[in-house]
């Protein structure tokens, strides 16, 4: 259910970041000690009645199975992803990952995205989300800043970016 689905930001970066880009909050877990510290200005940003569960760290070490490496988890609306032809007509340089499973080499494919001037990344379906939580951090946000879609699937990649005027720089 593509209006109700849902993923995880970790860190307040990696949150700022997704609010920046306009993304919408569900719900906070955090450390107790971060509802006052690095995490108030974050829940300043959002509005009141969302929902913010605080706990020790061990605690919510138990309750994820993760040791939140920044103290602070939010629930986020995932954005409608712009078509192939949206990302193309506004993009001069386009990274395409083609089948990349791994969570934490998608988020640092996406931060190397950024730093070196990509305007966008296209995705194989058979890859890793880049929202998922582990290669957003990873991404240290910049899944959020660099514009992202899925590449059709049964398709030839190659040739559909090449009928939008791109060409492989080798």
């Amino acid at each position: 259910d593509p209006a109700n689905a849902l993923f995880v930001a970790e860190s307040p970066l990696v949150i700022g970041r997704a609010l920046d880009a306009g993304c919408t909050p569900v719900s906070f877990l955090m450390e107790t000690k971060h509802v006052n510290g690095k995490g108030a200005e974050i829940l300043a940003r959002c509005p009141a009645d969302i929902p913010v569960y605080a706990a020790e760290l061990e605690v919510l070490t138990q309750l994820t199975g993760f040791h939140l490496t920044r103290g602070m988890l939010c629930a986020m609306r995932r954005p409608p992803l712009p078509t192939v032809e949206e990302i193309c007509a506004k993009s001069r340089r386009i990274a395409v990952l083609e089948n990349v499973m791994n969570p934490t080499n998608i988020g640092a494919i996406f931060r190397s995205a950024a730093a070196l001037g990509m305007d966008a990344v296209l995705l194989t379906a058979a890859g890793s989300d880049p929202l998922y939580r582990r290669a957003s951090r990873v991404s240290m946000g910049n899944v959020f800043l660099v514009s992202w879609t899925y590449l059709p699937e049964g398709v030839d990649w190659t040739e559909t970016l090449r009928q939008y005027g791109f060409k492989t720089a080798a």
